[in-house]
């Protein structure tokens, strides 16, 4: 099977001669079992045809914001969201030229703007054109900030020139796509189990007892583990996010002890389990049947017990062939702490998070953390996104990222 079945392709077709090659990209990313949707700009029409593009692809290509005769609106931020890979093949100078500066002026460089997924760009033009300093300099902006780009070949163009701008072909794009996405599937054939978010501890039936835990750091490593390929079954207590990859399974949980019975279940088939949810530590004893009224003389006393420790039961049942991670979001005296916390509960690793690093912890949408393994192996990184904090973690996981 491909790395690229099941693979939500934008493939952008702007307005050069290299047009023509594209419909045999498309043909190779369907053959392939990818879903391709097409966004040509108005002068790549002048190239290709929609029709020809819409009869391979299966889906009405988008061209325009608004369907003319309908009025229907394109959303670019949804196609934004669908695509695990947009590619713009060919590329003129133009497009990269407002690709670079954010010239949102069509529906591709829009779409491009929105887009959450790697860009592949394949350039295609006349050599002098490739070599001007202005398109220079916009392709090195385009790298800067993220985008892949294909280098074009050496040979004859449109002008009976010779020289570099030609687009790569189509087969050799396709290859590119493949590559990319079977690196990236690491994690292929696993199940990974992830825990998210608090848990509340029931007073009465409109209080509890709970933390700020906002499930961000747990659900982006969900949506990065599926990305490498993995099966994802998120136990997620009480949150207002959720996964943006549709794969992912999540089963709702309220309370500790509801969470810890949903992975038990789970568990058994995991090969990596990573305890990221922020589990309250005590619940009340008794949970009151009705509201307690503030009316009353005496102020009511709440007796608690301690709740089940999720990530040392686990550790207790891990098998040698299974991965436990946890958590630990300290205040003080930290790296003696997770370090205890990785001993005690029979860890693989611990990911360790200081409320005293400003953008760290509850609510966040960074996270600085410290990676620590047994045997005093520790790594520490800097302050960064939630996304690119669960990229380093599945890194440490899967071995890509190297013991210190």
């Amino acid at each position: 099977m491909s790395p690229l079945s099941g693979k939500n392709i934008v493939l952008g077709i702007t307005g050069g001669i290299a047009a023509y090659k594209s419909v045999t990209l498309l043909r190779l990313l369907v053959k392939a079992g990818a879903e391709v949707q097409v966004i040509i700009t108005p002068n790549g029409k002048e190239f290709i045809t929609p029709v020809t593009l819409s009869s391979l692809s299966g889906r009405p290509v988008i061209s325009e914001f608004f369907t003319a005769n309908t009025g229907e609106w394109h959303s670019h931020v949804d196609l934004g969201l669908w695509a695990d890979a947009m590619v713009i093949a060919p590329a003129t100078a133009s497009t990269m030229a407002k690709m670079a500066c954010g010239v949102a002026d069509n529906m591709l460089v829009t779409s491009y703007l929105s887009a959450r997924a790697p860009v592949f760009v394949a350039p295609a033009m006349d050599l002098d054109m490739m070599a001007h300093p202005a398109t220079v300099r916009n392709i090195d902006r385009l790298r800067a900030d993220g985008v892949h780009i294909i280098e074009p070949a050496e040979g004859e163009l449109a002008s009976h020139l010779v020289g570099k701008g030609r687009m790569e072909e189509p087969e050799g794009i396709f290859r590119v796509l493949e590559d990319y996405f079977a690196a990236g599937q690491d994690l292929a054939g696993k199940t990974v189990l992830i825990t998210a978010g608090p848990t509340y501890e029931r007073i009465d039936p409109v209080r509890f007892i709970g933390n700020y835990s906002s499930g961000k750091m747990g659900y982006a490593l969900a949506d990065e583990a599926a990305a490498r390929g993995a099966r994802v079954v998120v136990v997620s207590g009480p949150v207002a996010v959720r996964a943006e990859n549709p794969s992912v399974e999540v089963r709702h949980i309220e309370s500790a002890c509801e969470m810890l019975a949903e992975c038990e279940k789970v568990f058994p088939e995991a090969d990596i389990a990573i305890m990221a949810a922020a589990v309250a530590d005590y619940a009340p004893v008794s949970t009151a049947a009705s509201k307690i009224k503030r009316e009353r003389d005496e102020v009511p006393v709440i007796h608690l017990k301690k709740n089940p420790d999720i990530a040392a039961t686990l550790g207790q049942a891990k098998r040698s062939d299974q991965v436990l991670v946890g958590f630990a979001l300290e205040t003080d005296h930290e790296l003696d702490n997770a370090a205890d916390k990785l001993r005690r509960k029979n860890l693989d690793m611990i990911v360790l998070n200081s409320l005293r690093d400003a953008g760290a912890g509850f609510g966040t949408d960074t996270n600085k953390i410290t990676i620590l393994r047994p045997g005093g192996l520790r790594t520490e990184y800097p302050l960064k996104s939630k996304k690119e904090v669960a990229r380093d973690i599945l890194d440490n996981i899967t071995g890509k990222s190297p013991l210190v």
